[in-house]
C-alpha cells in the first residue's frame, strides 16, 4: 500500500484533533507543525505522527515544511491564514483549510488554477458542513428560495457572567462580534452590525438559545442562488447583550489609546483577559448545535429541508465537540482529496463539494463512523 503523507500546519485544540483523526486513517502518516512545543508535546506518541516545531511566518518556511507532503491541512489562526494558504498553493500542494481568514479566498483562485492545485477552504462545521449541505440541496432543488443557518459552540455547564468557553483564539471569536454581518434579503446584500436581531430559538436537546446576526455566510453570498440567505450565531440567552456592552464601551476597539504606561489597543487587553476567562479547562465539557433550514421548489412542489446537528464532548477521547465537528469535517474532506475523489483545481468553498454526486453521502458516512449524527427532514409545504 502506498502511504499518504499529510502535513498539518497548526496544532491547537482543533488542529490536534485533526492530527489524531488523520493518523487513524489507513495508509496515512501525519506531520504536525506548530510554534508551541507544549501543543506538540500534548499529541499522543504514535509511529504515524511526527512533529516539527516551526514558525510558518518565516520566509520560505512553508515551502520547506510541505516539500514532501501529498496533502496539507492549514489550521493556523485566522490572521495568518491567507498568507499561509497562498504559500501552500505556491508550493503546488493540495490543501484543505480551516483557518477561516477574513480575506476573500477567491483572490487566490487564479493562482491555484495555474498551479493545478485543489484547495478546499472554510472546511469546518460552519462554514463547512452547512455549505456542503447547501450545495447538496441546491443540486436537488429547481430553485432555492431561502437559506438559514443557526450555529453555536457552547459549554455544557452555564457559568456566569459569560456562559461561554472557546476552543479557539478569543480574538477570532471577538471578530464575530465586531465585523458587520452581511446577509441577503430579496436578492439584495444587506449589512447590519453584528449582535443584532436577537431572537429566541428552541432546539431539541438544548432548550432555548438566542440567535443573533454574525457575518457567517462568506462564500454562500456569491455561490448560492437564493434571494434570502442568512447565518445567525447561537449562545445562551444574555450573552449577546453583554458582548454588545463590551463592544459599545470600546473594549473591542483596535484604535490605540494613551495610558500611563504608553499607548495600548483595547482589543489586545480585552482578548488577553478573555483568553483566561474563556479557556477550556480539563474539567470543561462542550456541545455543538447547528440547524440549517432551506426552502425552495423541487419537482414543482415547495419543500423545506431541515438539518439538525447536536454533538457533545467525547469522553473516551477527551476531544471537545467543536474540535470534533470542525476538525472531522476537515479530515473527512482531506481523505476525499487525498484519495482523488475530489480534484477540482482552484479555490473550492465547501458548497462545491456538496454539489458533486456522492460527496455529501461520504461526509455523512464519515461523521457516522465518528459517532456524529445529523437528522434530515424534508417537508412538502405546498403542491
Amino acid at each position: 500500500m502506498t502511504m499518504s503523507s499529510t502535513v498539518v500546519l497548526g496544532c491547537g485544540l482543533v488542529g490536534s484533533a485533526i492530527v489524531k483523526d488523520l493518523a487513524l486513517l489507513e495508509g496515512h502518516n501525519v506531520t504536525a507543525v506548530d510554534i508551541s512545543p507544549s501543543n506538540l508535546d500534548a499529541l499522543p506518541r504514535d509511529e504515524r505522527i511526527s512533529t516539527r516545531k516551526a514558525d510558518v511566518t518565516q520566509e520560505g518556511a512553508v515551502a520547506r515544511l510541505v516539500e514532501d507532503a501529498d496533502l496539507v491541512v492549514c489550521a493556523v489562526p485566522g490572521f495568518m491564514g491567507y498568507d499561509t494558504l497562498r504559500r501552500i498553493i505556491e508550493a503546488g500542494k493540495p490543501v484543505v483549510d480551516i483557518s477561516f481568514f477574513p480575506e476573500d479566498a477567491l483572490q487566490l483562485d487564479d493562482l491555484a488554477r495555474s498551479m493545478g492545485v485543489t484547495a478546499v477552504v472554510d472546511c469546518g462545521v460552519a462554514p463547512g458542513l452547512c455549505n456542503i449541505q447547501a450545495g447538496w440541496v441546491q443540486e436537488r432543488m429547481d430553485q432555492v428560495e431561502s437559506y438559514l443557518c443557526y450555529v453555536g459552540g457552547l459549554p455544557t455547564v452555564r457559568v456566569q457572567p459569560f456562559e461561554y468557553r472557546a476552543v479557539f483564539s478569543p480574538i477570532d471569536v471577538i471578530e464575530e462580534y465586531t465585523r458587520p454581518a452581511r446577509y441577503v434579503e430579496h436578492g439584495q446584500l444587506v449589512t447590519r452590525p453584528a449582535l443584532t436581531d436577537i431572537e429566541p430559538i428552541d432546539l431539541p436537546g438544548v432548550g432555548t438559545l438566542e440567535a443573533f446576526n454574525t457575518d457567517g455566510l462568506r462564500s454562500l453570498i456569491h455561490t448560492l442562488d437564493a434571494p434570502f440567505k442568512k447565518e445567525k450565531t447561537l449562545r445562551y440567552p444574555g450573552h449577546a447583550a453583554l458582548m454588545r456592552t463590551f463592544r459599545d464601551t470600546g473594549l473591542f476597539s483596535e484604535e490605540a489609546i494613551a495610558t500611563g504606561s504608553g499607548n495600548v489597543r483595547p482589543i489586545d487587553v480585552t482578548s488577553r483577559l478573555l483568553f483566561d476567562a474563556w479557556k477550556m479547562g480539563d474539567e470543561d465539557r462542550d456541545l455543538t448545535v447547528m440547524r440549517v433550514v432551506m426552502e425552495g421548489v423541487e419537482d414543482s412542489h415547495r419543500v423545506r429541508y431541515t438539518f439538525d446537528l447536536l454533538d457533545q464532548f467525547d469522553e473516551p477521547t477527551g476531544i471537545h465537540s467543536m474540535a470534533r465537528t470542525t476538525g472531522y469535517t476537515c479530515t473527512i474532506v482531506s481523505a476525499l482529496v487525498a484519495d482523488g475523489q475530489f480534484q477540482r483545481p482552484g479555490i473550492n468553498p465547501p458548497e462545491f463539494l456538496g454539489s458533486q454526486a456522492g460527496i455529501y453521502d461520504a461526509v455523512l458516512a464519515g461523521y457516522a463512523r465518528r459517532n456524529i449524527h445529523i437528522s434530515t427532514e424534508r417537508d412538502v409545504l405546498s403542491r
